[in-house]
Parts: C-alpha cells; sequence; structure tokens
C-alpha cells in the first residue's frame, strides 16, 4: 500500500495578495483626527491671540490681569456653555441675555419686596429660569416655529417685563439693595467670592465655570443624553425614527440655558446689589460667538464643551487685551467681528481637511 501524502509547498509560490486597502476604512493619520475635533481651530486662535497681546501689552503679562481675563471668561463662559449644547442640538436661544437680568431682577425685587430672606428669591428665580426654558422649547416643539422666532418673541417679552415690572416695584430702572437683607453673605459666599493664589484674587466663577465645563463634557461624550443632543442636532426625524426623544431632549437643552442663566444673574445681583433692568441686551450673540469660535456649527449636530471654553478665554483676552494695551475700546465689536469670520471659516477648513480622503 502506498500512502498519499499532500504536496509540499513551494517555496516560490507566491504569496495571497494583500486585500486592498479602502480608503474608507483605511487608518487616518494622527494630524486628520486632531483636526477633527471640533475645538483644534479655536485653541489656535487662543494661543496666536495670547502671543499677540503679550507682546504688544506688557501690563497683559501679569498675573493680575490674568485674572481679569479670566474672570471675564468665565462669565460669558457660563452662559456660552449651555448655549453650545443648545446649538449642537440644532437650536437658538436669542432670550439668553435678557433672562440673565430676569432672573437677578426675580430674586432681588422678590426678596426686597417682600422682606424675606434672600435664598427665597434665589430659589424661586431659578423657577422662574427653569420655566422661561422650558415654556421656549416647549412652544418650539409644539408650533414648529424657528426657534429664531420662538426665542426672539422671548427675548422681546422679557426686555419689555424686566423694565415694566422693576419701574413698578421701585420708580426707578434699576433693583433695590439688598445688600443689608438676611441671607445676603452666605449667598454672596457662593456666588460672588474670591480665593487668593500666589497674592492674586481670582473670583469663584472660574471655579464654577471650569467644573461645568468638565461636566458638559462628561454629559456630551459618556452619557445617553449626551447622543441625543447630537442626533437631534443632526437630523431630528432620523432622530425620532430611532427611538430618541426629541421634545424632551429639545425641553431640556432650552431648560439647560435658563439654569446658566440663572446662575450668572445670581452672580451678578450678588456681586453688585443691584441689577439694572437694561442689562443683558446683545448679551446673547456674545454667547453664540463664543460657541461658533469654539467650533460649533450654525447648522447643529457638531461641537464640543470645550470648544465655548476656548472662544470664551479668548473674549476675555480680546476684551482686557484691548484696555491693555492702550487701544480706542471702541474697535473691539469690529475685533469680535473680524475674529468671528476667521474663526467660522476656520472650522469650515478644518473639517474639509478632517473629512477629506
Amino acid at each position: 500500500m502506498t500512502q498519499a501524502t499532500a504536496p509540499a509547498t513551494s517555496p516560490s509560490s507566491p504569496a495571497s495578495p494583500a486585500a486592498p486597502k479602502d480608503g474608507r476604512t483605511g487608518e487616518r493619520s494622527l494630524g486628520r483626527r486632531l483636526l477633527a475635533r471640533p475645538e483644534v481651530g479655536a485653541l489656535i486662535a487662543a494661543v496666536g491671540v495670547y502671543v499677540f497681546f503679550f507682546a504688544v501689552a506688557p501690563s497683559f503679562r501679569d498675573a493680575s490681569a490674568l485674572s481679569t481675563v479670566l474672570y471675564q471668561a468665565s462669565v460669558m463662559g457660563i452662559m456660552a456653555l449651555p448655549v453650545a449644547l443648545l446649538m449642537i442640538g440644532g437650536e437658538f436661544d436669542l432670550s439668553a441675555g435678557v433672562a440673565v437680568t430676569t432672573s437677578a431682577l426675580t430674586a432681588a425685587i422678590l426678596s426686597f419686596q417682600l422682606t424675606m430672606n434672600v435664598w427665597t428669591g434665589v430659589f424661586v428665580a431659578l423657577l422662574v429660569s427653569l420655566a422661561v426654558g422650558a415654556f421656549n422649547g416647549w412652544l418650539l416643539i409644539k408650533t414648529g416655529l424657528p426657534s429664531f422666532l420662538v426665542t426672539l418673541g422671548s427675548f422681546l417679552v422679557l426686555q419689555g417685563a424686566n423694565l415694566a415690572v422693576t419701574k413698578i416695584f421701585t420708580d426707578n430702572v434699576a433693583s433695590d439693595s439688598i445688600a443689608d437683607m438676611d441671607g445676603f453673605d452666605q449667598a454672596k459666599k457662593v456666588f460672588a467670592s474670591e480665593f487668593g493664589i500666589g497674592g492674586v484674587n481670582f473670583k469663584i466663577t472660574i471655579v464654577y465655570w471650569l467644573v461645568f465645563a468638565a461636566a458638559a463634557t462628561w454629559l456630551l461624550l459618556r452619557t445617553k443624553f449626551g447622543n441625543w443632543i447630537f442626533a437631534v442636532g443632526g437630523n431630528k426625524d432620523s432622530a425620532r425614527a430611532v427611538g430618541v426623544p426629541v421634545g424632551l431632549t429639545k425641553i431640556a437643552l432650552f431648560m439647560g440655558v435658563g439654569a446658566g442663566a440663572w446662575f450668572v444673574g445670581m452672580h451678578l445681583l450678588f456681586s453688585f446689589n443691584t441689577v439694572q433692568s437694561g442689562e443683558g441686551v446683545g448679551n446673547e450673540f456674545l454667547y453664540i460667538i463664543a460657541a461658533v469660535i469654539g467650533g460649533c456649527l450654525l447648522t447643529g449636530g457638531y461641537g464640543s464643551a470645550i470648544g465655548p471654553v476656548i472662544g470664551a478665554f479668548i473674549f476675555g483676552m480680546v476684551s482686557q487685551g484691548i484696555v491693555y494695551a492702550n487701544w480706542n475700546p471702541d474697535w473691539f465689536k469690529a475685533f469680535l467681528g473680524a475674529m468671528l469670520l476667521v474663526a467660522a471659516l476656520v472650522n469650515l477648513w478644518v473639517r474639509r481637511q478632517a473629512t477629506r480622503r
């Protein structure tokens, strides 16, 4: 009997050809992956702005100047965070600026007129701010109107109510001082205190700003709700088709803007003891600008929580850098507008580079 054996493989036999690489599945380079991050363009701009003012304004190099810049950025950035999340969800809130004033006036007038502990006014103001945000979101869902129109109406209502109600109770355009009322000192420690590092005082809002940014980043990247935000901002019909609660998500995002407005309003109230009823008009555009500079798209579905932090920091550097450089501050808005256009173009270029094969 003979034993059959398998033929030996010739050493010269050609190896099986490797599967051709498909550009769609190929590994992207590190540079491409970095460019895909929404905040990269803002980070590049922030470095450039810092180096520029560091060179042209000697006072800008002091630690006290950094404290002032961070304070300006924190007050802007605390509101820019929920506004950015709302923009990622595909909506705008043009009432965000005056909503800050509404919350502060609510707490101040209620506490003073009823001679109550200021904490009562603080909590009522929170409820009012959340209710305004919920109403904006509810009206948007029920009517299908663009958020631009819905919140423009809220902006006008709140602006008029701020002035009219303040005049009714105070016969003035500002609230009465609450500095000597019960609970004021404790509330001031929570919302408007300072702490020292190396002989330089920093506002507590800087800490809150960074904590809120970390929480927003975790929310976007590590939770189901974060996935919902991106989904409804990208395509709400597709999101609804896969079970995403579109209405609930949008209402929650508007309420987040209300919560941010409440917090900033409390900071302003307990920093200055009184509030001007006409404040806040126009700030809503600054919040949107910080978010856009930070990489959020006006069309929704794209952005991050770190981007608006960097955008607010750029705002703080520009607003204070112009002062430290002894320039005419009238040029600030022109400079800010130019930065917005440049940021939009840079973000567009970054996205194209990141998605190019």
